[in-house]
């Protein structure tokens, strides 16, 4: 299982991700994708990466608009799975 961050290393790590935000024990970020195909074009862009880690988020799908949120649940929390998940979210997007 992976350890869980402590406040200052997920403050520090989210400086690195910008547009992420907390939100309890997940971070969250809304990508614009210009319209409804463009979304699903990216949520399906999405899949290898997380089935690579083995880590999937949790998403959220309105029209243009995709909402990436991702937490470790099995840890109860942020671990650093989801810092490099949403890394390689931020590449493709």
């Amino acid at each position: 299982m992976s350890e869980l961050l402590d406040e200052d290393e997920i403050d520090a790590l989210l400086r690195d991700r910008p547009g992420w935000e907390r939100e309890g024990s997940a971070i969250a970020k809304t990508f614009d994708r210009g319209d409804f195909a463009g979304s699903i074009e990216f949520v399906q862009q999405l899949a290898a990466p997380a089935e690579a880690m083995n880590h999937h988020p949790d998403l959220s799908i309105s029209w243009s608009q995709v909402r990436v949120s991702l937490s470790t649940h099995s840890a109860g929390g942020l671990t650093a799975r989801d810092f490099e998940l949403a890394r390689r979210i931020d590449q493709i997007a």
